[in-house]
């Protein structure tokens, strides 16, 4: 299980103030208490060490609600024995949603401290270039926050200043600030990152184009709300302007095979642009936890494992035009075969030292913990994105990394260059019912062109329904698709309900029989569909334990005053 903290998420924001430090390397963790925030800002390796932990560390709770939030409520994944994300039956204690909210007000205070501190503590020695940069860093981070925080639940506090917090004792009195002002006050703080940050940053770090993609990330999802069956035509404008930026000046380029973008050796690739990046040590929660969620029990020798039934659901299946029920797969779309196992598959870069792992349903033995792998999943497929394997997959795509019980350093793509490809599509589609704009065909085009290969043919108009359903094959069990249903939710609410009840949230009956006996008597579906989804439905419950310390967050959202800080 997770490491869970029962603290209210806005003494958070009292208690962190962001000092938290690492070695000369990005993800080393050294001594923690050998230093104070007065000693620390002393030149600019020290200032970029103070933000390196907010590329992992406190997103580290979130995890679990990436994947339930993000995939399971989307439709795209069933997560264990946990229904509710599948049926819609969230309340306010569920403790995934806890431990998300959790986490992204600690973000959001780590940021705060960040910022402040920079401001506030550094030396002489520090250059107003480093300054800059982690402050466009520390921006970037607390906007990504803020982002999830919105689409998750509607109208939250707008949290500036750490020090105001403290100053006025207003932990437990805050108000919520209205849904248009959140938004905008993510848009001022990555105009505010962009001008701060290179065009080019250290290896793995936010830079001047991270800030790009997601403004027109925000922007595309701005468009939307409030609005009745449109979208807003200066934001949608905002967001092509900005996606065309990363696509023509940022000099970044697609991966030419998608699978290697999901594996250890790659954990910087060029395509991503903003990563949670993790590490293997005696720091808990800089570690990567997902492998232990996500894979079937004893696939590794070295993590342990409890996701036999979390599994990829049928309806995603049914969008990558693949049958569990045929023992033949059509493996046109390469992203299928890196996103979910199928029986018939062989990885080799998973169990390298056995010649590569074969999913076939049968009783593939590993070793240190319990094995042989037992096969239980609903759908006939199981994860295959967010896992590393055994210490000898590790090692064979980056020589002496480690793995352990439930840590990986595989990193987590949050945004991705063909994630912004697919939003300036959009974005230049905008209120359309289909374009022919070259640049939007040339973007959905090469996205398509690298998972279909020897199938592709390049599309020459397009639809929001092409766009989207490209989305949700390329960004498959990244924690995204959710996001995606509510920014139609935005403005077209009746179209992203019908979205959810015309999914297939069941389960197959007779696998077993199908797959180790060639016995399909007793092969079906058993189907699950959704009914009855209101509007509340796709924003969560506030946590319970918020509740109690802040019961002002059930009153109605208030308008957020922009020129207190500077606006």
């Amino acid at each position: 299980m997770m490491k869970k903290y029962n603290i209210n998420r806005f003494i958070i924001v009292i208690l962190l103030m962001g000092l938290t430090v690492s070695c000369k390397d990005f993800l080393d963790r050294p001594t923690e208490d050998s230093y104070t925030i007065d000693s620390f800002y002393e030149d600019d390796d020290q200032l970029y060490q103070a933000v390196n932990t907010i590329y992992n560390s406190p997103w580290y709770d979130f995890q679990r609600g990436f994947m339930k939030i993000g995939e399971t409520l989307s439709g795209n994944m069933i997560f264990g024995i946990d229904d509710s994300y599948t049926n819609f039956t969230l309340n306010n204690s569920d403790t995934d949603i806890a431990n998300a909210s959790a986490s992204l007000w600690s973000v959001n205070a780590y940021c705060n401290g960040v910022i402040e501190n920079v401001d506030m503590k550094s030396g002489s020695a520090v250059t107003q270039y480093a300054k800059n940069t982690v402050k466009g860093e520390a921006l970037v981070w607390k906007s990504m926050a803020y982002f999830y925080l919105v689409r998750c639940f509607g109208a939250v506090p707008i949290i500036y200043n750490n020090g105001e917090i403290i100053a006025n004792n207003s932990s437990t009195t805050l108000k919520r600030n209205k849904v248009e002002d959140v938004y905008q006050y993510i848009v001022y703080l990555l105009e505010d990152a962009f001008e701060l940050l290179p065009e080019e940053n250290q290896t793995g770090r936010i830079d001047k184009y991270s800030a790009c993609g997601l403004l027109a990330k925000v922007y595309l999802t701005k468009s939307g709300y409030g609005m009745n069956g449109t979208r807003n035509e200066e934001d949608l404008a905002q967001a092509a302007k900005y996606a065309k930026l990363v696509i023509d000046e940022s000099g970044r380029e697609l991966m030419p095979n998608y699978e290697d973008i999901f594996q250890l050796k790659n954990n910087f690739s060029d395509e991503s642009l903003i990563a949670w990046h993790w590490t293997v040590g005696s720091q808990w929660t800089s570690q990567n936890s997902l492998q232990s969620d996500l894979s079937m029990g004893n696939f590794s020798d070295a993590v342990q494992s409890w996701g036999n039934w979390v599994y990829p659901s049928i309806d995603l299946q049914t969008a990558f035009d693949e049958n569990a029920g045929s023992l033949v797969r059509n493996n046109r779309d390469t992203r299928r075969k890196a996103t979910m196992m199928m029986v018939g598959d062989h990885y080799d870069y998973f169990w390298v030292e056995s010649g590569g792992f074969d999913y076939n349903w049968d009783n593939a033995t590993d070793g240190t913990y319990g094995g042989a792998i037992t096969f239980g999943s609903g759908s006939g497929s199981n994860c295959a994105k967010h896992i590393v394997g055994r210490l000898a997959d590790a090692e064979a795509q980056v020589p002496g990394a480690t793995l352990d019980r439930m840590s990986t350093p595989l990193s987590t793509h949050i945004l991705r260059l063909a994630d912004v490809y697919l939003i300036y599509a959009e974005a230049v589609l905008g209120n359309g019912n289909s374009t022919s704009d070259a640049g939007a065909l040339a973007a959905y085009n090469a996205v398509r062109e690298r998972a279909l290969h020897s199938y592709y043919e390049p599309a020459s108009s397009i639809t929001f329904e092409d766009i989207d359903k490209e989305r949700r094959l390329e960004l498959a069990l990244e924690g995204d698709r959710w996001y995606d249903i509510v920014r139609l939710h935005y403005y077209k609410p009746e179209e992203a309900k019908a979205m959810i009840t015309a999914q297939e949230r069941g389960y197959w009956q007779g696998l077993n029989d199908f797959y180790e006996k060639d016995d399909a008597s007793n092969l079906e579906i058993f189907t699950h569909k959704v009914s009855g989804l209101s509007d509340d439905d796709f924003t969560l419950p506030f946590p319970e334990v918020d509740l109690s310390l802040n019961p002002g967050l059930m009153d109605e959202p208030v308008d957020f005053d922009f020129s207190s800080i500077g606006y």
